[in-house]
């Protein structure tokens, strides 16, 4: 049965993606040299900070044109750039649906981890006035290895003393439904089900998100174990 939930941030509660992608953009072109575009940004969802300077810097050309020392300036810049605009955010930029399905869940009593690769997920979360939802939060710096390896999903699991098999996650990106998967956890997709076709479940929007499909997906998937079993 399920025991709890281990939700992606962006593009899932919210959308910081533009804001992501405006403070990219700014680097980018700024102290790179290159111009980025959004289908670039499609490839930098779901991924760490430094992973995401890498993806830029593969696309300009320019992957071995700077230390490591370098990058991390490049980094931090971003950030600096990122942490200014999402300093406005409120409760309004919650994404459709998703406040009244976090009131399900936590009305049901299910557990509720944050697994985002974003270190700015804890101040995101108090500008939602979601802080109390999510028991836990997995942090960035424990993670050895990015989307789509298993382990910020398995870590989401583990903080909510439960076993993957009891946990659902919930993606916007093909990397974090990889994740999702390789932790062993049900994966329900949001978005474009031709990108996020290894979902176990998808929906097309955030408004469209359902814990009796959920509920129903996830019944129908383990009955089909048992079956082949």
């Amino acid at each position: 049965m399920i025991k709890g939930f281990v939700f992606d941030l962006d593009g899932v509660i919210t959308d910081t993606a533009r804001f992501h992608y405006q403070a990219w953009a700014k680097i980018a072109q700024d102290d790179l040299g290159i111009t980025i575009n959004p289908s670039v940004n499609e490839q930098l969802k779901g991924v760490s900070r430094m992973d995401s300077l890498n993806i830029i810097l593969k696309f300009g050309h320019r992957e071995n044109d700077f230390t490591q020392e370098q990058k991390e300036v490049f980094a931090t810049k971003k950030n600096d750039y990122y942490v200014a605009l999402i300093s406005h955010m409120t409760p309004a930029d919650i994404l459709p649906g998703m406040k009244e399905f976090l009131d399900e869940l936590r009305a049901e009593n299910y557990g509720m981890s944050l697994a985002s690769a974003s270190k700015n997920a804890p101040r995101i979360l108090a500008g939602l006035g979601l802080t109390t939802y999510f028991d836990k939060i997995v942090d960035p710096a424990s993670l050895r290895h990015g989307k789509p390896d298993p382990e910020i999903f398995a870590k989401g699991a583990a903080l909510l003393n439960i076993k993957p098999s009891e946990a659902v996650g919930l993606e916007d990106a093909f990397a974090g439904i990889q994740s999702i998967n390789g932790a062993g956890e049900f994966s329900v997709g949001i978005g474009d089900p031709k990108i996020l076709h290894e979902a176990d479940l998808n929906f097309n929007c955030t408004a469209e998100v359902s814990l009796a499909k959920i509920k129903a997906a996830y019944a129908d998937q383990n009955d089909q174990d048992l079956a082949i079993d």
